[in-house]
């Protein structure tokens, strides 16, 4: 191979959710701010988070509930598996290297082991990253699949976010590429047959500007396969356009596509005329490296000053049925656009998929999420339909308005607890933003790692995954939302490896790679930690752990009580901003958790719990013990009952009452 240039010599946002506010408060967007309280629709009956229900609530019997969630999960627990990446047992790791190179996993990598494994950390659904047919380098032409210019494909395996073909999958990922599909529906299959569903992403802001589907139904035709080239924008387009200009491809000092390496199509041309607006929004003919430039963005009928051109949805919507919106949509004349990822969503359906994340979902208007999910719930109640949205005032209109099952809580939560392991967030700041979402608080999703987030362990986030044990505690045990976990997160994954587009600390999206702590738990297919070092399995034990505790005990459905103001006003306790106390309880049962965010062993804390929070009918009240410490018994003193207790570094406590 040639020399690899890195590409740390300049600015390139591989990582894209910062640069998106910029763009989805421009014109393309025009979503209204109503923060008005509305039906909690697709929770069902479910109570907020402060165990009171909404007062304008009335429960749909279409709706899957958490209550309904139960039967079989404390509640949802989400498992993300990169496909590409998960079974991988190549270590060669080279920058920029190829499939042959550094290997890549398959779909029949993931055995009845594997799946074993992931079911042990309480998960309910595996969201599968990567399987649509995205742009690759790789030469597929014997099976009549196009080449993909590596001018527009960012990293050498390509983002899983650029996708050419929605009706197919990516042929990297099979044993066999003519049987791509028939190997995925197999996974599909193992999955189930484990006890838990599967969840497959749709991007529906955007396509890779290659697209052209190979494996079309009858029926069905291509993006852009009737647009009318001439003008920027017409409703029934599905792209817009640079009108009368050829696409250039982006140039920057310091980066060379493939890290230099030679490419028959790897000439800095790519022909597209005239030429798209690029996935972000950008209109340029050339768009700036930094841009989503392999893709091209999606028309949902959004006019470029932003306006709409299809039917507002009324706010009273909020509070009907899906059945209702859909009776709302069945009459409108609606873009083509809207059609073809409806389908596209039913194809999956079909196919066995449980449920979709759907790649920002805040740059697509509310109004087409409320004709897709309600198409969706009707064909199939119980879907799992989790979004990416980074605007807090926009939360209740994707939810409500929207549909959607679940959203991110990124700005808010886990962007307070990153600072908490770090070392400079309170947790005060912590309880506050929690409570600022508390009537849609089932519906927010947390996590502490995905493919766009850092690694714990990374030397930009934590520096060690044993920061992130307090916080998974927290994270999953506070609410009633789902949880996700990212591959590799349970045995501390760094994501050092620095193999081409973009740099370390996120485990790379783009390039191939072997992934060395998943490596170890992996032990060449048996999934048993076999390679593991003893603090690999310690921390995966207390992944487990945690992890049952949310998806089995009662109580996580129940209602939430933050202990932290009470415990910090005791003047006589080591509790403090470090420190963080809280319970659940359903039907007078429950658990108390209380974490240590701090590098040190805590000094006696003063446990302080309410009287009224447990309704105990005794003086002295025996907690069991549901991780690996000592129980304790709380002793009433007045309106409040206390114990002694001490944590070590980074320790959490969580006691059965």
């Amino acid at each position: 191979m040639m020399p690899v240039k890195n590409m740390s010599s300049f600015t390139i946002s591989s990582f894209r959710k910062p640069f998106v506010v910029a763009i989805v408060v421009s014109s393309l967007l025009a979503c209204s701010d109503n923060d008005t309280m509305s039906n909690q629709q697709s929770q069902g009956s479910n109570p907020t988070e402060n165990g009171q229900p909404s007062p304008n609530k009335a429960p749909s019997a279409e709706a899957p509930s958490t209550e309904q969630l139960s039967l079989v999960q404390g509640k949802p627990v989400v498992y993300q598996l990169f496909t590409r990446l998960y079974g991988n047992t190549n270590t060669a790791n080279i920058p920029w290297g190829s499939i042959e190179d550094n290997g890549v996993g398959k779909f029949a990598d993931i055995n009845d082991a594997a799946l074993a494994s992931i079911k042990a950390l309480g998960t309910s659904h595996v969201w599968y990253t990567g399987v649509p047919h995205h742009a690759v380098i790789n030469d597929y032409s014997g099976y009549g699949i196009s080449h993909d210019d590596p001018d527009v494909v960012k990293g050498r395996a390509g983002s899983p976010y650029a996708v050419k073909d929605y009706y197919n999958v990516n042929p990297d990922l099979a044993l066999d590429p003519a049987n791509r599909l028939e190997e995925f529906e197999a996974l599909i299959k193992r999955t189930h047959e484990n006890g838990m569903k599967v969840i497959i992403d749709i991007v529906p802001n955007h396509v890779a500007r290659s697209y052209q589907s190979l494996s079309l139904p009858e029926g069905q035709t291509n993006f852009g396969h009737s647009d009318d080239t001439s003008v920027v924008y017409a409703r029934d387009n599905n792209f817009y356009y640079v009108v009368d200009k050829a696409f250039e491809v982006p140039t920057a000092q310091g980066y060379e596509t493939l890290g230099g390496d030679e490419h028959p199509l790897a000439n800095g041309e790519f022909k597209e005329y005239p030429a798209k607006w690029t996935g972000n929004g950008a209109r340029a003919a050339k768009p700036d490296i930094n841009d989503w430039y392999e893709t091209v963005k999606i028309n949902y009928g959004v006019k470029p000053d932003g306006t709409y051109d299809f039917p507002v949805l009324p706010s009273e919507y909020a509070n009907k049925s899906y059945s209702e919106h859909m009776n709302f949509w069945k009459d409108k004349s609606l873009p083509d656009s809207w059609y073809k990822f409806q389908s596209i969503a039913h194809y999956w359906l079909d196919k066995g998929v449980d449920g979709f994340r759907y790649d920002m979902a805040e740059m697509v208007p509310v109004e087409f999420w409320s004709f897709l999910n309600s198409s969706i719930k009707q064909r199939s109640p119980d879907a799992f339909l989790l979004a990416e949205v980074y605007q807090p005032s926009k939360y209740r209109d994707y939810i409500h308005l929207g549909k959607m099952d679940y959203l991110y809580d990124k700005v808010g939560f886990y962007d307070t607890l990153k600072t908490i392991m770090q070392g400079s967030g309170k947790v005060s700041e912590l309880v506050s933003v929690h409570n600022q979402i508390s009537d849609i608080a089932p519906h927010m999703l947390h996590f502490l790692e995905n493919h766009d987030e850092q690694r714990i362990a990374s030397e930009d986030f934590a520096g060690s995954a044993e920061k992130g044990k307090p916080a998974l505690a927290v994270s999953a045990l506070i609410s009633s939302s789902p949880t996700l976990l990212y591959f590799g997160q349970d045995v501390g994954e760094d994501g050092s490896e620095d193999m081409g587009f973009g740099n370390p600390t996120r485990t790379t999206i783009f390039d191939y790679a072997g992934v060395p702590a998943h490596q170890r738990f992996m032990n060449d297919g048996k999934f048993d930690a076999g390679q593991s070092t003893e603090e690999e399995k310690a921390l995966h034990s207390f992944y487990k752990d945690v992890m049952n505790i949310a998806a089995t005990h009662s109580a996580i459905n129940g209602r939430y009580q933050s202990l932290h103001a009470l415990n910090l006003s005791e003047k006589d306790s080591a509790y403090s901003e470090k420190q963080f106390a809280f319970l659940r309880e359903e039907n007078d049962q429950g658990f108390i958790v209380i974490a240590n965010f701090s590098d040190n062993a805590t000094g006696p804390i003063s446990l302080i719990v309410p009287a009224s929070a447990i309704k105990a009918s005794s003086n002295n009240l025996a907690l069991k013990p549901l991780l690996s410490h000592k129980g304790v018994t709380l002793e009433q003193e007045g309106a409040n009952y206390r114990a002694i207790i001490t944590l070590d570094a980074l320790e959490t406590k969580v006691f059965a009452f």
